[in-house]
């Protein structure tokens, strides 16, 4: 049987990954597919940088943690598609993933994921969710 949780600490689980990552982390726009895990080297071009705000994301509720704030860059480090997005704090990566445009379905949905040089970036929607119901 697999393992079940209890909202309680499925909310507990995704509060943590929020105090382990650090207040205000660093959100990268990236070009291409994510790397194999966060473990790996950073792949493709940067194309935006967005400081997270000191409280990134609201509290868990219902084992689901929302983007909390404005995640936005106001002018693109490149010119390109955004394909994956990390999370880092320092030189860790704590959190990668997938990108698309908003209603796309993505891990992270930007309003407009083709960017062109200096253009401003929003990040739509994150959402982690926790499993084990």
């Amino acid at each position: 049987m697999a393992f079940q949780f209890s909202t309680v600490l499925r909310n507990a689980a995704l509060d943590a990954l929020e105090v382990a990552a650090g207040a205000s982390p660093v959100l990268t726009l990236r070009s291409g597919p994510p790397p194999a895990d966060c473990s790996q080297a950073d792949a493709g071009t940067v194309l935006a940088t967005i400081s997270l705000p000191s409280d990134w994301l609201v509290a868990a509720s219902g084992a689901t943690k929302l983007l909390q704030g404005v995640w936005q860059d106001l002018s693109a480090d490149a010119a390109g598609t955004v394909g994956h997005f990390r999370i880092h704090q320092g030189a860790v990566c704590h959190i990668q993933g997938d990108v698309t445009a908003t209603g796309d379905g993505g891990a992270m949905t930007l309003d407009n994921p083709v960017l062109a040089l200096g253009q401003a970036v929003t990040v739509t929607a994150f959402s982690l969710s926790a499993g084990g119901v």
